[in-house]
């Protein structure tokens, strides 16, 4: 069912070539690679961001268990 109503959701070509015209009209050709290369900039700060706060919780599991006592 829900699988049904994804598909019935996603642009289909003719509705994608539509997109790409509109956002060359409103952006314009040379807004578009700034835009993209701010995404990308984007993009990768929230992975570094992502992979910090990953290597923090896995430091802080690290010392929890060296810091234990066992009983």
């Amino acid at each position: 069912m829900l699988s049904s109503v994804l598909l019935l959701s996603m642009p289909g070509g003719t509705e994608w070539i539509i997109i790409v015209i509109a956002v060359l009209v409103l952006f314009g050709g040379r807004k578009i690679p700034e835009f993209m290369r701010g995404i990308g900039r984007g993009i990768r700060e929230f992975n570094d961001a992502k992979s910090n706060v990953k290597k923090e919780i896995e430091e802080g599991i690290s010392e929890k268990d060296k810091t234990q006592v066992p009983s």
